[in-house]
């Protein structure tokens, strides 16, 4: 039995529900040093305040999935929004011929994230702070602000095909293309007698029965606050279970094989290695492509759900997953 873990328990809260404001956030020193890390948690309380990205708002007002964003609202448009959603920086010019081409496909994409995520534009002309700050070398300039920092960019316009494929790897491993504010209007979470058959097979240590009663709620309530999660914790101490120790020896003697490095990062994970399981699966999407990249990228997706976005190393897993993406 493995004890390192344990899934949540009635009565705590969801560690989904509270991963905003257990999140560390980020803000510019001056006025856009993306490298430097203060008033962390100021910024997160702020996004945690704040209103989701509305689908519906004026494209360019404040709180639109389209946003021009000045000097004075990067903080809030910018660093604050990113801990609610990944933020697409559109870095543009009017006398620029190629941004001409590429924002509005920004734009129709943006929309069509209905809010998962938000692209901010900047005339850097208009903005030569902001330009300087991030670094700004040509134009159209696109990147991606995760909590706070720089994930992902590129320069030059691109077919919509290849700018669609960025924004969806981006979102892919950042949020998932969750929306946040989805579950307001909700009654607060209280105990569910009818987890008790799961939490006292927990305390008997019986892993398949505790699944079981987990699995049967989810049946009766698909959208049951607790045992979503909890039914994934149980299955991954099973999967680590059955991998046994000697997971590690196979999946180091066969580094191609994807499902062994899986199975390897469940045994470490489960024994409360958590950094260990999500660097072998970062490595395995570094240096693989296709399908067996896919296939390691949505079992580390799965393993961020688990250990919760409010685990620090959660975010630092996630932006490596985007940088190792593109």
């Amino acid at each position: 039995m493995i004890e390192t873990m344990q899934p949540s328990r009635p009565g705590r809260p969801d560690p989904r529900a509270q991963a905003q404001q257990a999140q560390l956030a980020a803000s510019l020193a001056g006025a856009v040093d993306l490298a430097a890390v203060k008033a962390r948690s100021e910024a997160a309380a702020r996004a945690q305040a704040a209103p989701p990205p509305s689908p519906g708002a004026p494209a360019g007002a404040p709180g639109a999935t389209v946003v021009d964003v000045t000097e004075a609202t990067f903080q809030t448009e910018v660093l604050d929004r990113s801990f609610q959603v990944p933020v697409v920086l559109d870095l543009w010019a009017e006398w620029c011929g190629p941004c001409k081409q590429l924002s509005p496909v920004l734009e129709r994409l943006a929309a069509e994230g209905g809010g998962s995520w938000v692209l901010a534009k900047v005339d850097v002309d208009a903005n030569p702070t902001l330009a300087q700050g991030l670094r700004v070398q040509g134009i159209p300039a696109v990147k991606a602000v995760w909590q706070g920092q720089l994930v992902a960019e590129f320069t030059g316009a691109i077919p919509e095909e290849q700018a669609r494929e960025f924004v969806t790897e981006l979102v892919r491993a950042t949020t998932g293309g969750a929306v946040p504010g989805g579950g307001e209007g909700q009654p607060a979470e209280t105990e569910d007698p009818r987890l008790d058959a799961a939490e006292a097979a927990l305390e008997r240590g019986d892993l398949a029965a505790a699944e079981a009663a987990y699995q049967g709620l989810l049946d009766e309530e698909p959208d049951h606050p607790v045992a979503g999660l909890a039914l994934r914790q149980v299955q991954l101490f099973r999967r680590a279970d059955e991998a046994g120790p000697d997971a590690l020896v196979r999946a180091d003697a066969a580094p191609d094989d994807v499902d062994a490095q899986n199975r390897a990062a469940d045994f470490l994970l489960g024994n409360g290695d958590v950094e260990g399981a999500f660097n072998r699966l970062l490595d395995v999407v570094r240096r693989t492509s296709g399908e067996d990249r896919d296939k390691a990228r949505r079992h580390l997706v799965e393993l961020f759900g688990i250990v919760g976005d409010q685990d620090p190393r959660v975010g630092t897993a996630r932006r490596q997953l985007t940088q190792a993406l593109f």
